[in-house]
């Protein structure tokens, strides 16, 4: 159960309407590296950790993801709410306004809509906590990006919380990877695992 705090985790104060900015971070709302996956990964693999700290620590951050994705659904909006038909078409935001107005819609920036394809669940804790550390440092380099076409001083304040908790995150999972390896090590888990070495002689 989930207690819901009305204020996001870094105020969002965004003065300028800029769509072609707002094009381009929508890609941390529904892109393939983006909030929207990052939450549903962490809080779907929680389910198969074997150890509870594992779980709790995926159920915090896919938590405080939800918060990011608020966020990054905050910037597109404040870019975008006053937007005239002819701020839209020179921005190139006509295509996207045509198809949702200005609604906050998950897509990439590339323009294909949020997929479930971009994310994985493998239910192994050593493969998904190296899919979780790949997936913060790919966040972490479309802020980067996001950051080198920036010129909002507001947006990029914004961006660098964000990006700094797409690093803290990765160590966090960098930390817990190495813990559940020598818990597996200490089982001998890697070197003979009986359930599975009986099915394969079959």
């Amino acid at each position: 159960m989930w207690s819901y705090e009305k204020r996001l985790q870094y105020p969002v104060r965004i003065k300028n309407t800029n769509p072609r900015l707002a094009s381009a971070i929508i890609s941390q709302y529904g892109g393939p590296d983006g909030e929207l996956g990052a939450s549903l990964r962490y809080l779907s693999q929680r389910y198969s950790m074997p150890y509870d700290d594992t779980k709790a620590a995926l159920t915090d951050i896919g938590t405080e993801e939800l918060g990011h994705l608020e966020m990054i659904g905050s910037i597109v909006h404040q870019l975008t709410r006053n937007l005239t038909p002819e701020e839209a078409v020179k921005g190139g935001f006509d295509a996207y306004l045509v198809d949702h107005t200005t609604g906050v819609y998950p897509q990439a920036a590339a323009g294909f809509p949020y997929t479930t394809a971009s994310m994985q669940v493998k239910g192994d804790p050593i493969t998904d906590l190296h899919e979780n550390m790949a997936a913060e440092m790919k966040a972490r380099t479309t802020y980067d990006n996001i950051l080198r076409i920036s010129d909002d001083p507001d947006v990029n304040d914004v961006i660098r919380f964000l990006r700094a908790r797409e690093i803290v995150h990765y160590q966090r999972f960098g930390e817990l990877l190495c813990r559940t390896q020598q818990r597996l090590s200490e089982k001998n888990f890697f070197a003979f695992n009986p359930s599975f070495d009986k099915k394969q002689k079959r």
